[in-house]
């Protein structure tokens, strides 16, 4: 035993590491290994103690990129904050009542309309709640009637002593509607300075990146859009004669957390060093202009599809947030797109408590602090932001940059790459575009839609909105076409592969096939080992179909797939047929020439293929019906 305690791993030089894994690359530089960021940034395969540049001296310190407390979570615990979906007060109470013995920590809930126009008062059914519990709402269009009601039970009662956050973002709105009234703006200052006074310890000056981040945003973007809104309601707010250190006081941050584990760890971090930036030039004091975050999952990156697995993808949200210091985290219920659950609502709040009591996160302070590959990111991430921000300033400011269409030009730019790599499957996205389960049951028919509140208004006003995207929207519609198809042939739309050779010839190309067209719902009918252009005959007439695609190695192709090729031709010339893979250049006329349509390969757009395929077995569909 002493002996290996007093064991030491000789030192390796950063150029040595560097020799080793070239050699390992087989000649390649170790450049290749680099991979470049939706924001522009070089993730390199090593990070060393020269990337971190500068380090905050402890948590709570310096520009709080380290949290904003000294002792993290210890001593200030992150708010578990389930928004609750509900439509009556009752409802609403019987709820709250269940998920407080269950672990949320806060009051946290839809707002709707039908919750507000009730007569019994939500405040005075609240009051029971916010004594012991703090509040954590985006309560959006109904912010000013839900502190009104608010402020008379206070008023009634003589205890001002409401925490947390009910807020109202009226730029995010207007980015997400496309519309808005410019009355709506003045009646959220009026309503700003009133509960300012009424209500001394509530946030409610909501700066909501959400809607940027699921409309494709870059980490660069949101951070740069979030500071920028936040200066335009310092500006506002002062005008309108609110004190500059109330405003920071009231002022709470919402970010939606993506896939990207390490960029959201470190756009949490960069965004309390940006703001740690304005709150300098504006002179605040340091303890006000903390930044306090309120953190959701991604809607952006949930799926209709294989719906269990945003189970994973919102328990790494989850931990990211967490590990990035935020003071509330709501996590979506992974069936939240066709409709939550009570089990899947108790599913998603658990995540947190598994994070805070199993994983132990509320016990270690700043665990991503001084990790050089974080730390470099946060720098990176800062500065990149800070220069997205002064050109929405350049452009007029955040309402000028949404009123001339810069800004939305922007965040699609971003999307366009984004949505690119999906439908190339150069980012996988499991249940979707890769592994897609053919068994599974699909509803499609409860997806939510929002609405607009100013879509009637006539002086209201009009911008491009920024849609509520998600990347796997384009294959769910794939899987849409081919359910309808199906209930019309009464079976699954189905492929035939033409699998060439011997197992180890065609298994390869046969595997990346069936995973292929499982991803636009589409069932791959696999033929036994070719070796005879008869075998292939067989095989087409004991199962018919419209399309077909040859699997096989280069050579099996060359030995017996042209004569294949020729011999369905010459029997049935509706026949549509594919090759998996990608020949030679020199030789790819040929085979086009031959009748091969397409080479389906790694490189290939997955979604415009699918497209393509199902639209054909669309038309014959109609065809075969007329005749």
């Amino acid at each position: 035993m002493e002996k290996i305690k007093n064991q030491s791993f000789p030192s390796v030089t950063t150029d040595e590491w560097k020799d080793k894994a070239e050699q390992s690359l087989k000649g390649k530089a170790i450049e290749s290994l680099q991979a470049t960021t939706y924001e522009n940034i070089i993730l390199k395969p090593l990070y060393t103690p020269k990337d971190m540049l500068e380090l905050s001296d402890y948590p709570g310190g310096s520009d709080f990129r380290r949290g904003i407390y000294p002792l993290g979570y210890m001593t200030n615990d992150w708010k578990v904050a389930q928004r609750l979906s509900c439509q009556t007060i009752s409802e609403l109470q019987e709820k709250l009542h269940q998920s407080f013995a269950n672990g949320q920590a806060t009051i946290s809930f839809y707002v709707s309309k039908s919750l507000l126009e009730i007569n019994q008062s939500l405040g005075s059914v609240l009051a029971d709640f916010y004594v012991q519990y703090p509040f954590a709402i985006n309560a959006k269009m109904l912010q000013a009637p839900m502190l009104a009601d608010l402020e008379r039970i206070v008023e009634q009662k003589g205890d001002s002593n409401i925490s947390g956050y009910i807020g109202a973002d009226p730029i995010a709105i207007f980015a997400e509607e496309g519309s808005i009234s410019e009355e709506y703006f003045n009646k959220w200052v009026t309503s700003i300075l009133s509960s300012s006074q009424k209500l001394p310890a509530l946030r409610t000056i909501l700066i909501d990146s959400s809607i940027y981040n699921n409309g494709g945003a870059s980490a660069v973007q949101e951070l740069g859009i979030a500071v920028a809104v936040g200066v335009n309601y310092l500006e506002e707010l002062q005008e309108a004669g609110m004190d500059l250190e109330d405003i920071f006081a009231k002022m709470i941050f919402q970010f939606s957390i993506g896939s990207n584990f390490f960029m959201e760890v470190a756009k949490l971090r960069a965004a309390r060093v940006l703001w740690y930036r304005i709150s300098s030039v504006y002179g605040a004091d340091e303890d006000r202009a903390k930044m306090h975050i309120a953190a959701e999952t991604s809607s952006f990156t949930k799926t209709v599809n294989d719906p269990h697995v945003n189970l994973l993808r919102a328990g790494n949200e989850a931990f990211a947030a967490v590990l990035g210091g935020i003071q509330y985290l709501h996590v979506s219920p992974f069936n939240e797109l066709t409709g939550a659950t009570p089990l899947s609502e108790r599913i998603a709040r658990n995540t947190q408590l598994l994070l805070k009591e199993e994983a132990q996160l509320k016990k270690v302070i700043d665990p991503a602090g001084g990790s050089w590959y974080v730390e470099q990111l946060t720098n990176e991430l800062a500065e990149k932001a800070w220069g997205f921000f002064q050109q929405i300033e350049a452009n007029g400011g955040i309402r000028e940059a949404l009123k001339s269409n810069w800004l939305q030009q922007q965040i699609m730019a971003v999307y366009k790459q984004r949505n690119h790599d999906v439908l190339t499957r150069r980012k996988s996205m499991v249940g979707s575009n890769v592994y897609a389960n053919l068994d599974e049951e699909i509803t499609f028919n409860n997806l939510q839609t929002r609405g607009s509140y100013f879509a009637n208004e006539e002086n209201a006003l009009k911008i491009e909105e920024i849609p509520n995207r998600r990347l796997a929207e384009p294959f769910e519609r794939l899987r849409q076409k081919a359910i309808k198809l199906e209930e019309t042939l009464g079976s699954k739309p189905t492929i035939g592969l033409l699998c060439l050779g011997g197992l180890k010839q065609h298994k390869a190309r046969q595997d990346f096939m069936k995973g292929f067209l499982a991803a636009g719902g589409l069932k791959a009918q696999e033929s036994k080992p070719i070796l005879t252009v008869e075998d292939a005959r067989k095989f087409v007439i004991e199962h018919p179909g419209r399309i077909y695609c040859l699997c096989g190695t280069n050579d099996q192709y060359e030995i017996i797939g042209h004569d294949i090729l020729a011999a369905l031709k010459t029997e049935s010339t509706e026949l549509t047929l594919y090759l998996a893979g990608l020949p030679d250049k020199e030789k790819q006329d040929l085979w086009h020439v031959e009748g091969i349509k397409q080479f389906i390969h790694i490189k290939s757009n997955c979604y415009e293929t699918l497209e393509a395929i199902l639209s054909e077995l669309e038309v014959s569909e109609v065809e075969e019906t007329k005749a």
